[in-house]
């Protein structure tokens, strides 16, 4: 008889682990809806409105008898279009619609990626902090993550040498992110190069999220590794989406370009699973990508004003150590400096009750690093009005005296 969990639920369900983020996100917000002034850095989203003529595009959509039909499971042919062409505009990478899918959400195709490429007991090297859906991701796929720790003193970057020392002959594919969720880190074009490289010479496949690719400030520059390291091409699959460039999170419009054999594998696995996404979104979706840039650079702008001011907040508290984020909206710092230590009457052990007590203490959420593997840490977004970043900090500060 089958190993069964409580009333029945599957051992898969049971073994998946929470999101986090919305949990600290979700908790904020009933403090919130019942009158307290909850200042939140845990929400993966930018904090802007979709720009107007996607809006439009959408209201336009809606209207259009032909949106009111099943389209084509793996997305509609001229998305697939500008998604390919969009891609080499912005970095170099040259691929055909057949090798798109569009997915709900850049989440799904991280999932659908893994449940194409992963076998039971596949490993799966996975550079910590990670973002929380990635492990999951595999383990429903039966594959095994290999978290890799990293920290502040690599600016939260993996090595050559260590992935090589991870390395095993069960390991299958490398989960790559830059610039990063949790750890605003973004590799330089030869770190992406030399690990692109490495990958390829292994002949391990590469899942490399890009969702961040225009979000990134001062002297660093975004890298597709692909381009960087072609030998890994052919076993490499690119995820991406309009959530975070076009502030279009709710849309729920991603992709993935991979080689064909896998995009026809997600394809027939997309089929049986949602068939389409929305055509309306994807409509949304086509006017992003194919218009005007201009919300998105006025939105990183306000970005890199937040995250200075965030990282020179941060380094303020006592024994806080953070590196200045270079990329996406989150800010990764070193928390250990305050446990331990007496605020306002109580004390935390670890990163997951100094989040616990903060929310209680101060009213102020942010995400502890348990949530992306490595304790001690913890994720705070820069994507809130420029006066809640401040004040909710000062509370922190207050509070840490």
């Amino acid at each position: 008889m089958c190993a069964a969990g409580p009333q029945g639920i599957s051992q898969r369900v049971l073994g998946v682990a929470e999101s986090a983020t919305v949990a600290i996100t979700t908790k904020a917000k009933a403090m919130r809806a019942a009158g307290a002034p909850v200042i939140g850095y845990g929400a993966g989203e930018p904090d802007f409105a979709s720009p107007d003529h996607v809006v439009a595009a959408a209201v336009e959509a809606a209207r259009d008898p032909k949106n009111h039909k099943y389209t084509p499971a793996v997305g509609l042919p001229e998305l697939r279009q500008a998604v390919a062409e969009v891609t080499e505009k912005n970095s170099g990478l040259a691929s055909s619609p057949q090798q798109v899918v569009i997915t709900n959400g850049g989440k799904q195709a991280v999932y659908l990626t893994c449940q194409a490429l992963i076998n039971p007991g596949d490993e799966v090297l996975l550079p910590a902090p990670y973002w929380v859906t990635y492990p999951e991701a595999v383990k429903l796929a039966e594959g095994v993550p290999v978290p890799i720790l990293t920290d502040e003193s690599s600016g939260y970057r993996v090595t050559v040498d260590q992935l090589e020392a991870a390395l095993t002959d069960r390991t299958k594919m490398l989960i790559f992110v830059s610039p990063s969720n949790p750890s605003g880190a973004v590799y330089t074009r030869a770190e992406v190069k030399a690990i692109g490289e490495w990958a390829a010479a292994r002949g391990i496949w590469v899942m490399t999220d890009e969702i961040y690719e225009h979000l990134v400030y001062g002297d660093a520059q975004f890298a597709s590794m692909p381009v960087e390291a072609p030998a890994v091409a052919e076993r490499c699959v690119v995820v991406n989406g309009v959530a975070k460039t076009y502030a279009m999170t709710g849309w729920r419009v991603g992709w993935l370009i991979g080689p064909e054999s896998v995009a026809k594998g997600v394809g027939k696995l997309v089929g049986h699973m949602t068939t389409n996404v929305s055509n309306v979104s994807q409509r949304a979706a086509l006017a992003a990508v194919t218009g005007p840039m201009d919300s998105v650079y006025e939105m990183r702008k306000a970005f890199d004003r937040r995250r200075l001011k965030m990282h020179e907040m941060l380094n303020a508290l006592p024994g806080v150590i953070c590196p200045e984020p270079e990329g996406a909206f989150y800010a990764y710092p070193k928390m250990t400096g305050l446990l331990g230590r007496d605020l306002g009457g109580s004390t935390a052990n670890s990163t997951l009750e100094l989040a616990g007590l903060i929310l209680e203490k101060a009213e102020v959420a942010f995400v502890p690093g348990e949530a992306f593997g490595t304790p001690g840490y913890a994720r705070f977004s820069f994507a809130l009005a420029d006066d809640d970043l401040e004040e909710g900090l000062r509370r922190v500060q207050q509070l840490a005296g």
